[in-house]
């Protein structure tokens, strides 16, 4: 092999790792292409399950609502608190803060403040029982009344049901007889948060 066949090999060697280089960085384009289309897709995916797992909680949510509604009032009749004005889904701003409630029961002198939730757990309860000290804030005009707490769960755990009911609170579990089912005893007497 002469001098110039080895210069003439080099050479195209040359330019086929020239050739090989901008092959590899083409490549590399496509590839850095195709991963920020597939990192958009991620995240309109994410995006997209998102919204329908809140559009579902909030459709099972309103579900659950609806089934212990049904027996609500019966139930708070049957143990005296004789009911006259319900109202669901209420949110209330102020000073920055706010709270939100599931069900509010009236009368003359007495208010039920009613929590729903599909899996009730013992920090469901002593976040309800903060609420429940923050009422008066939120509606000064229940100021007087004597104001009790009911927790609604479709399934009861880690012993909720009796830390709710120690704690002076109604305790329903929906499903069983008539769709709502009232845990306390007879022997139950609600605490009255209103006099914490």
């Amino acid at each position: 092999m002469s001098l110039s066949e080895v210069e003439t090999s080099v050479k195209e060697i040359w330019e086929m790792f020239k050739d090989t280089d901008a092959r590899f960085k083409e490549t590399d384009v496509k590839f850095k292409e195709t991963d920020r289309r597939l990192d958009k897709r991620f995240v309109e995916t994410d995006k997209r399950i998102k919204e329908l797992a809140t559009l579902f909680t909030g459709q099972w949510g309103k579900l659950i609502e609806s089934l212990a509604e049904s027996g609500l009032l019966e139930q708070l009749q049957s143990r005296g608190i004789k009911v006259t004005g319900l109202s669901r889904r209420l949110t209330n701003r102020k000073n920055g803060h706010h709270i939100e409630l599931d069900f509010l029961l009236t009368n003359e002198t007495e208010v039920v403040l009613g929590e729903v939730k599909t899996t009730l757990k013992s920090n469901d309860v002593r976040a309800f029982i903060k609420k429940l000290g923050e009422f008066l804030y939120f509606y000064p005009n229940y100021n007087g009344f004597k104001i009790y707490g009911a927790m609604i769960g479709l399934r009861l755990e880690e012993e909720s049901e009796i830390y709710a009911y120690r704690q002076g609170l109604f305790v329903f579990k929906v499903g069983g007889k008539g769709m709502l089912q009232l845990l306390n005893d007879d022997k139950f007497t609600p605490k009255d948060f209103a006099s914490v």
